[in-house]
């Protein structure tokens, strides 16, 4: 079940609740201290009003756009560039066991998010 109102939806903003904001914080993977909640609140808000805005308006006949421009994304060739001397990049690494180079882990137990 989705808990999402449907497009239509126009509750006033100013019915949004702490407790929301704080749900939306909690998806967004933010930690909002308490005492950011209320202007939180307001910029939340403002972003709400303005949607409602946005939905208010005439889009009959308007097609929708993948993108702005007709520009194509330009494609070099993935040529490789002036590398760094083995010797230059180890004495930059903070933990190297020549010639490796020891990076944080990622997977496992590590500091990914």
């Amino acid at each position: 079940m989705c808990d999402r109102p449907p497009a239509d939806y126009t509750a006033p903003v100013n019915d949004l609740t702490l407790d929301q904001v704080r749900r939306v914080a909690r998806l967004a993977r933010l930690a909002l201290p308490n005492e950011h909640l209320e202007r939180s609140r307001s910029h939340l808000a403002a972003v709400l009003d303005y949607m409602q805005q946005l939905r208010a308006l005439d889009t009959t006949g308007v097609e929708p756009l993948a993108r702005v421009s007709d520009d194509a994304n330009r494609l070099d060739d993935d040529t490789p560039g002036p590398c760094l001397p083995t010797d230059a990049l180890l004495a930059m690494a903070p933990r190297a066991l020549p010639p490796f180079i020891q990076v944080p882990r990622v997977l496992g137990d590590g500091g990914a998010a």
